[in-house]
């Protein structure tokens, strides 16, 4: 027979190894697990990630960077934050976002609390619209139950239906709870290229009359982004209850690159790659790309969409 002072033993043992594996701190070195409520975001880190990684969107870094350092540092918002960037293709929308999701959950778009959706794969089929807003809010609903600082991701806004569009509203709006979940915790990041035409108009006028790119401010573009992309057909946000209840916080423009970006661009990527920066190979990709307007040529038309597949060119060099 076990004496009574060794089963006591034995069981006090087991109970300290069970609270010991059990303790956050030892469980989610191992298993991700969502951020508590007095966690906060790095504002240096981001702001350094941001100035290192994304090249000329002065705008976008500083809108962006306010806005979740603001809310991270909220303990009770009045609702999720919603961001919509725009711009062209590879001026950055897609960067950012990801940068954004890995300072809110370190493995970025691998994890389990951060949600991408792309409207030409998730929501193909016209005739399917009623079982996609299902799915979308059901979805969203589960996942936020699971972890109030979840980040969805929907690309391609300007292709999403007005009705998924819609079915997404309930939980953007000025609601404690939705049939008993709070979604204020929540980020949601909308990426469109509808609007890119007038920021890309802006910032050539800006250019025309002799102003430095660092001095358009986003007083100078929301205003006519959220106006334009409501009353554009073909912007996803068209007549869009998002707008019209003020319920996107903040509309980020995302200005043309132009030739010296598309540089900066290429050196970070030889870096990444792991070569010694070679600048007769940076200039040779700039230089492959296409710019506009015909007669200026200021802005690359692809962004630095097409710098990786430029540069594999050069790979043997």
């Amino acid at each position: 027979a076990l004496e009574p002072f060794s089963v006591g033993l034995a069981i006090g043992i087991a109970s300290a190894l069970t609270g010991y594996l059990s303790h956050p701190r030892f469980y989610c070195s191992y298993v991700e697990c969502c951020p508590s409520a007095r966690q906060r975001l790095n504002a240096t880190a981001l702001k350094v990630q941001l100035d290192t990684k994304l090249f000329g969107q002065h705008l976008a870094k500083d809108v962006v960077l306010k806005a979740v350092m603001g809310f991270s540092n909220n303990p009770s918002p009045k609702k999720p934050l919603t961001l919509s960037l725009h711009g062209w293709a590879g001026t950055g929308k897609n960067f950012l976002s990801q940068i954004l999701a890995e300072h809110v959950h370190p493995i970025g778009l691998r994890s389990k609390f951060v949600h991408l959706f792309l409207a030409t794969l998730h929501f193909p089929h016209q005739d399917q619209l009623k079982l996609y807003q299902d799915q979308l809010q059901s979805w969203i609903r589960g996942n936020v139950s699971a972890c109030p600082h979840s980040v969805f991701i929907f690309d391609e806004m300007d292709k999403m239906h007005p009705s998924l569009i819609d079915a997404i509203k309930p939980f953007l709006d000025y609601y404690e709870q939705v049939d008993g979940v709070s979604y204020r915790k929540a980020i949601f990041i909308f990426l469109s290229n509808a609007g890119g035409d007038l920021i890309n108009k802006a910032a050539l006028d800006f250019w025309t009359s002799g102003k430095d790119r660092e001095e358009i401010q986003l007083k100078d573009l929301e205003p006519m982004l959220s106006v334009g992309v409501f009353n554009n057909k073909n912007s996803g946000l068209w007549h869009s209850s998002l707008i019209a209840r003020n319920l996107i916080d903040y509309f980020v423009p995302f200005l043309p690159l132009e030739h010296k970006h598309v540089k900066m661009c290429v050196r970070a990527e030889m870096t990444a790659r792991g070569y010694v920066v070679d600048e007769k190979v940076v200039a040779a990709v700039a230089d492959e790309m296409t710019f506009f307007p015909k007669e200026q040529k200021i802005y690359s038309d692809k962004g630095c969409k097409t710098v990786q597949a430029k540069l594999d060119i050069y790979e043997d060099t």
